[in-house]
């Protein structure tokens, strides 16, 4: 606690008035003011790159667009396309693909992938280990390490055979620790039909990355943590399993490995085990299960959730819930972990009436804030002592951002000139299309800017603008138009990575698209470029893939 504590004062410093002009920034770095602390130069870098991100004159340009039939995703300034089997460098100007592979067959098709990252000051045995690398997981069980930029397997790990279906990548704690999650356990009709039962729903294997490293192997028994188990996760060290009741449980996911540990296996070596020889990560035997948990272990906490929506954050520590009740969706519950009490104003409710809920979580950004985000509104709020009283924690509101709509008076009685009557029927939602509203809310870390993205919609045509607000005060520095109509029926992602902002967007009938906009200061041509009248386009092929450019 007091380490988090510590990272949010060190980000409130550096975002401390007084800071010097971009030119005498300059200067002081040409002078090798900066010269011996790395880390103060690459934050006194980033801060020339926020004043410029967020000076008038500076816009982004749409400089060019793809297609595809199947899902888009973006990484580090690498777009992926065809499963993975493509991948284009988002940095130019120009399109560049990096690799890009044959089709693959459905049996080599990915699952999911996260990219990893050589950790800063460590020695590691490959020298591909110091570059980029993508981990994905394939539908037949195999787990690849892949170099980021030309797609070559630098690893290839087989996790287990038909015992069941590895589907999920996560992070236990981020670029340390990672966790492979199988999809749940079910019998065929025929079994469930015959009376037998299927007590094991899930397995987990966990690794250390860079070197990659084999942790153990664990089964999720319904024998141990009950029949109505739904769903489990690791993260920061916890074993989270959810069941249907709306029930959370937390575990102590280390104790468990030590206490349930049978034997440690390495990854290349010859092991025996239950009557198996074999290699441990290779075909056909896999990884073997020497995590086995023969009794509940100790519970650290537990809590009832609508849904099974719990956080863990703040600081002091706290946990948002919401009632576990239909008619308490959209109200959230603010507690302490120390001894469940609830926060004074800990009930936040925005009372909505809207298609989409509103959401609520911990500010990413270490201050232990709260970000509270509904259609016309997004609150951010902050836990601080009681007066007089600090045993006990209030919610305070730290600022707030306002979506731009009309202040129209609506009555539900209308009289016309001839003097009849009319009484509305409805009223208008709070997420009315035809009304300005918040869509997304993230936060860019390096350049410490929180950005949202607020659509409107008359008819068939959608427009949206990405904003960016000082993260301390909530202050509106830089809004950028987006092009393309935004259809809010469709789902869509959007991704700010400091010059570079990019929007996904999947249509109906698996039709996806990826917009790049790139940062540019030539303010004569970019005035032309930032309206939202039809402009030119020209159309190229590289690689068999068409490119629009503006």
């Amino acid at each position: 606690m007091c380490p988090q504590a510590a990272a949010g004062g060190r980000r409130a410093a550096s975002r401390a008035p007084g800071a010097h002009n971009v030119c005498r920034l300059l200067t002081r770095r040409a002078h090798g003011f900066y010269a011996r602390d790395a880390g103060v130069a690459h934050r006194k870098n980033l801060g020339l790159l926020r004043k410029i991100v967020c000076q008038e004159s500076t816009k982004f340009k749409n400089v060019w667009t793809t297609h595809s039939a199947s899902p888009i995703a973006y990484e580090r300034g690498r777009i992926y396309l065809d499963n993975y089997q493509c991948c284009i460098s988002s940095i130019a100007q120009e399109p560049r693909i990096l690799y890009q592979k044959p089709k693959c067959s459905k049996s080599e098709k990915i699952e999911d992938a996260l990219l990893l990252e050589c950790p800063l000051g460590e020695m590691l045995p490959s020298p591909s280990d110091y570059k980029s690398s993508l981990i994905v997981l394939t539908v037949q069980n195999w787990l690849l390490r892949l170099s980021a930029d030309s797609g070559e397997i630098l690893e290839k790990i087989y996790l287990a055979g038909s015992c069941c279906k590895f589907r999920y990548l996560s992070w236990d704690t981020p670029q340390e620790i990672m966790v492979v999650k199988s999809a749940q356990n079910k019998l065929p009709a025929a079994a469930r039909q015959a009376g037998i039962q299927q007590s094991v729903l899930f397995y987990l294997a966990v690794f250390q990355v860079l070197p990659l490293s084999f942790i153990g192997m664990l089964e999720i028994n319904k024998k141990i943590f009950g029949n109505s188990v739904t769903d489990v996760a690791v993260s920061n060290g916890i074993l989270i399993v959810m069941h249907s009741m709306g029930l959370v449980r937390l575990y102590n996911f280390q104790a468990i490995s030590e206490q349930f540990m049978e034997q440690p296996f390495d990854l290349g070596h010859e092991f025996n085990w239950n009557g198996q020889v074999g290699v441990v990560g290779k075909y056909p035997f896999g990884l073997p299960c020497n995590i086995q948990i023969t009794d509940t272990p100790p519970l650290l906490f537990e809590a009832s959730s609508l849904e099974n929506a719990f956080q863990i954050g703040g600081y002091p520590w706290h946990y948002i819930i919401t009632p576990n009740k239909k008619k308490h969706k959209g109200v959230f519950h603010i507690c302490s972990l120390k001894d469940n009490a609830l926060a004074k104003n800990g009930i936040q409710d925005m009372k909505c009436c809207s298609l989409e809920p509103d959401w609520i979580y911990f500010h990413p950004d270490m201050s232990g804030r709260i970000i509270h985000v509904g259609p016309n509104l997004i609150k951010v709020l902050k836990l601080k002592e009681v007066k007089n009283n600090t045993d006990q924690i209030e919610v305070a509101e730290d600022f707030t951002i306002v979506a731009k709509r009309e202040n129209s008076v609506s009555n539900a009685v209308t009289v016309t000139a001839s003097g009849r009557v009319v009484k509305r029927r409805f009223n208008l939602l709070d997420d009315d299309p035809e009304q300005e509203t918040f869509k997304i809310v993230d936060y860019e870390d390096e350049l410490d800017l929180l950005s949202t993205v607020a659509v409107t919609q008359i008819g068939a045509d959608g427009r949206a603008h990405l904003d960016f607000h000082c993260n301390e005060h909530g202050i509106l520095l830089k809004s950028i138009p987006l092009l393309e109509s935004w259809d809010v029926t469709y789902s869509h992602e959007v991704y700010f990575d400091k010059d570079l902002v990019l929007h996904i967007e999947q249509k109906p009938n698996r039709r996806f698209s990826c917009y790049i906009y790139q940062m540019v200061c030539d303010t004569a041509k970019d005035d032309e470029c930032s309206s939202h009248e039809k402009t030119e386009r020209v159309f190229c092929k590289k690689g068999g893939r068409i490119f629009e450019y503006i």
